[in-house]
């Protein structure tokens, strides 16, 4: 095997000092004699110069489109409100819309449907400075991309405040530029130049040498534009990128800036398209596949060119290596393209004894590598790779998913796009470690909500086996918040749905496609289903091999719009809203449990849970007295407190329209017709801090905003990992005010008995009743000392867990998770400090306030403790630990090996450090 670093050649660019990936003749033989001409494609992540306007209402006039007034935008409405009409605006002002909709072009099948730029450039941009290559920006901050412009904050604070806790309370809404200048070399004379922008938050507009080029509204899209036209063959050109972050356009934290990867591409000028392979799989066994490969060929030259194609399959393991020997090849027959045409050549093969892709824990996330090559006059002219794997998918409207043959239940969660402290800027280790850490808990599937994820998460779950739903839209026509998705649906959902589902449909991990939220649209019958089935019908012109879906917590089995859809995918409906006891007093959408409802009205479609529970809870706070019940809406003084906003820890409490996750994982194992579903949510998130707007961050996580497990994490665990052995016992011991009060103890556990003892004393050993997720001893009157539980299954120990009272804060614990990382300016190590007894026990109530520097090439990134209510900066070296932990996140300095040292200080405990390499690659 031969690491795919050492197949690419090492290309530099410029003044930027860019590694390129090119592929080598000599690791991949071609069966004709040819020179071997790659593409390149550059990393734009330095180098950048960022400018914010202090207020939206001064900036410049170069807008997209006029945006209706903001009458009412409720921060707080729960989260199941009904959706509603567009407000029409009409546009007086000089708007550039017209400029950026042909963007959409290559993604609008219908011909009379696109759109024709105007003649000119808008005269509104003239002499506008930021756009000229003379304008001076040196006085501009100097950025690195991705980039969050609103992360560092500060927070808002109070009741009238201009962003509030629903979008995280941080500056995210603004209008800002940045700008980059790069130079072509004497080899791209004659080459195409592309911008890829892999994520842009918002309304993004780009400017090159003074020219509008195109842009792009929605915010989670990734997109191109062809600078071919507007280039310079020699000297600077200036690159200038206009983003619009509208107030009031998200119900959670969106982010702002260029927020994903930015690219330069190069291409000869007969290449493969944007996205431009497509590999499916069928009649797939052990035995053998069959592989097909579909490749759209660009021809950008004015003349009439014939090609062939030839693609080569590797196979590609976890670790980044591909074999030195193609299993299969596909050469294609000559086709001519016109001048600037397109054309697709196919192909199939049958690869034997393949090695499939599957989920873990069971089977192998293997991959392969698909090395296409396009050859004009016998000459390779371009290399395109692409990923992919081999498996074999069956819905089943009885017994749900099967992958390869293997029934797959969704143990799932849903997952936000921000990485809590880092914000928006999508970080591969950072998201590595969510997912790490979701794994141990047992979880095999992650929808994605509710945008488009970097394709970057794509990678990382297909290499680490987990079934993905990947998801679109939020809303279509009908609006949530004033200034959302809906102001341009009609224009940019076709272009943004097929670039969508072609950017990631060759991801093995990506099993479905969900194409909406929650939308207005369940409530206009006809007219919502209308919509429906033409963003259905979209889907499958794109990709036949995977189901739709739109998550429903409205359309009921007897409406048209579940009809649509090729499966049926249920948000809190399946196990009831608002409908046990503790909830009727409540108003909003009330449903009794409708799995059997829908089972019946489609019994050949896979029912999914896709959001249920939308559990509440702040890490170790409990709150007293706790409710007898299994599941319980959060209000003021039961479950909450309104005080201090935090939110009890015994894992009983909702949202309004939410379930506890005994209550659903009770009702998801009464119905196994149900394909199982996906917790509302994985991880805490920015901003829909229900039910305390007056925090930065939800409750909702099973695991909290900077990384620390909630107990709710060990309740799943239990359930989801039924071979591991383990035992959990909440509440943590330490109660001074409650000696001789009532303090119930709650035990989470994959046995089937526990015995709980105080303090060498029984209290008595019971079984996990059926259904039930946890064991109870609700009559405990608090001692201090110790408890211990000791689980049992089939009659023999199963595990022992304990719980003591602890001493004073005396020392801290300081522990990285990485002591080496990449000196690369991106890799990250993360750092958990524990505030501990003389004993070295996590003091449960502890929040010493800490303080952080750092020796050596590199920085403290950001700092976090998991409380949703503090507003204190992420970029602060200052912060509280919380209920005995707090986060620092490191990186080293790119280019700039050598030994990190994180010091951490606090009033009256000894310092403590921890020593962290950085290495060069």
């Amino acid at each position: 095997m031969k690491k795919l670093s050492d197949v690419m050649g090492l290309v530099l660019l410029s003044s930027w000092c860019l590694i390129l990936l090119s592929c080598s003749k000599q690791d991949t033989p071609l069966e004709t004699e040819t020179t071997v001409v790659s593409r390149e494609r550059v990393l734009l992540d330095t180098n950048w110069r960022f400018y914010k306007y202090l207020d939206a209402s001064q900036a410049d006039p170069l807008i997209y489109d006029v945006r209706p007034q903001i009458e009412s935008d409720e921060d707080g409405k729960q989260a199941d409100a009904k959706p509603t009409e567009a407000v029409d605006v009409e546009s007086t002002a000089f708007v550039l819309k017209p400029w950026i909709l042909p963007s959409a072009n290559p993604f609008i099948a219908e011909s009379g449907q696109q759109h024709q730029r105007p003649v000119g450039e808008p005269a509104i941009a003239d002499g506008f400075p930021f756009i000229q290559a003379d304008f001076d920006d040196a006085q501009w901050q100097s950025v690195q991309v991705p980039h969050d412009w609103a992360i560092n904050g500060p927070f808002y604070k109070g009741d009238n405040a201009p962003v509030g806790g629903g979008m995280g309370r941080l500056p995210s809404p603004g209008v800002a530029w940045y700008r980059n200048s790069f130079e072509l070399s004497a080899a791209d004379a004659s080459k195409s130049i592309f911008l890829d922008v892999d994520g842009a938050m918002s309304y993004a507009m780009v400017w090159l040498n003074g020219h509008l080029v195109g842009g792009w509204p929605y915010g989670y899209a990734s997109w191109r534009l062809d600078l071919t036209p507007y280039v310079k063959r020699s000297g600077k050109n200036q690159l200038a990128i206009r983003l619009d972050n509208p107030p009031a356009s998200s119900r959670w934290y969106p982010g702002g800036g260029l927020y994903r990867n930015v690219w330069l591409t190069k291409t000869n000028p007969v290449h493969v398209g944007q996205w431009g392979t497509h590999v499916q799989t069928a009649n797939v066994s052990q035995e053998s596949a069959q592989v097909s490969i579909a490749i759209d060929i660009d021809n950008d030259s004015q003349q009439s060119i014939e090609v062939s194609s030839q693609t080569q399959f590797y196979t590609f393991d976890s670790t980044d290596n591909i074999a030195k020997q193609a299993v299969a090849t596909i050469n294609t027959d000559p086709v001519l393209i016109e001048a600037g045409g397109s054309s697709t050549v196919e192909g199939t093969v049958k690869i034997n004894n393949p090695n499939l892709w599957g989920p873990l824990p069971n089977q192998v996330p293997n991959r392969y590598l698909a090395l296409t090559r396009v050859l004009q006059n016998g000459i390779v002219v371009d290399e395109y790779e692409t990923r992919f794997g081999i498996r074999d998918l069956r819905f089943d409207g009885k017994n749900g998913l099967f992958v390869n043959g293997e029934h797959i239940y969704f143990q799932g969660v849903n997952q936000h796009h921000d990485l809590g402290a880092l914000g928006a800027a999508f970080n591969v280790r950072a998201a590595q470690r969510q997912l790490a850490l979701l794994r141990e808990m047992g979880v095999n599937a992650i929808r994605l909500a509710h945008n488009p994820p970097a394709s970057e998460l794509l990678e990382l779950t297909d290499k680490m086996g987990f079934v993905v739903i990947d998801e679109i839209f939020d809303v279509w026509a009908r609006k949530k918040t004033p200034l959302d998705f809906h102001l341009i649906f009609p224009d940019w959902a076709e272009p943004d749905l097929r670039a969508f589902i072609r950017r990631d449909r060759n991801s093995p991990s990506v099993i479905m496609w969900s194409i909406g939220n929650e939308v207005g649209e369940q409530y206009t019958a006809e007219d919502g289903a209308e919509i429906a089935q033409r963003l259905h019908d979209i889907v499958k012109q794109e990709d036949r091999s995977r189901p739709t879906a739109t998550s429903m917590n409205y359309a009921k089995p007897h409406m048209p719009l579940p009809a649509v859809m090729d499966t049926i995918s249920l948000n809190y409906q399946g196990e009831g809203i608002r409908n046990a006891p503790e909830y009727l007093h409540l108003q909003g959408i009330r449903t009794e449990p409708l799995y059997p409802a829908f089972h019946h009205a489609f019994p050949d479609k896979m029912i999914m849970s896709s959001e249920n529970a939308a559990a509440v809870s702040s890490r170790g706070e409990y709150l007293f007295p706790v409710t007898k019940g299994i599941s319980a809406p959060i209000t003021d003084g039961a479950g909450g407190d309104p005080v201090t906003q935090q939110v009890s820890a015994y894992e009983l409490y909702t949202a309004q329209f939410g379930s506890s996750a005994d209550k659903v994982l009770a009702s998801l194992a009464q119905h196994p017709f149900v394909s199982g579903g996906f917790v509302w949510s994985g991880w805490d998130y920015l901003g829909e801090p229900t039910p305390y707007y007056g925090a930065r961050s939800s409750y909702f996580g099973v695991i909290d905003l900077a990384g620390f497990k909630k107990d709710r994490f060990y309740l799943y665990q239990s359930m989801w990992r039924p071979d591991f052995p383990m035992v959990h016992i909440l509440p943590h011991w330490n109660w001074p005010e409650r000696v001789g009060e009532v303090t119930p103890i709650h035990v989470f556990t994959s046995g089937d008995e526990v015995e709980l003892f105080l303090n060498g004393k029984s209290l008595g050993r019971q079984a996990k009743a059926e259904f039930a997720s946890r064991i109870r001893w609700d009559d405990v009157v608090y001692e201090p000392g110790e408890l211990t539980a000791q689980a049992y299954k089939l009659g023999k120990p199963w595990a022992q867990a304990s719980v003591s009272t602890t001493g004073a804060a005396s020392k801290l614990l300081v522990k990285a998770d990485r002591q080496t990382i990449q000196a690369d300016g991106v890799d990250l190590s993360f750092v958990t400090i524990k505030v501990q007894d003389e004993n070295g026990l996590t003091v449960p109530r502890a929040n010493n306030q800490l303080s952080f520097s750092l020796d050596g090439p590199g920085e403290i990134v950001a700092t976090d403790n998991g409380d949703a209510t503090n507003l204190v900066s992420f970029a602060s070296h200052q912060r509280a630990a919380f209920n005995g932990l707090a986060l620092v996140i490191v990186k080293g300095r790119k280019g700039q090996a050598g030994k990190l040292v994180l010091r951490v200080e606090s009033e009256g405990l000894p310092t403590q450090t921890a020593n962290i390499v950085t290495e060069a690659n």
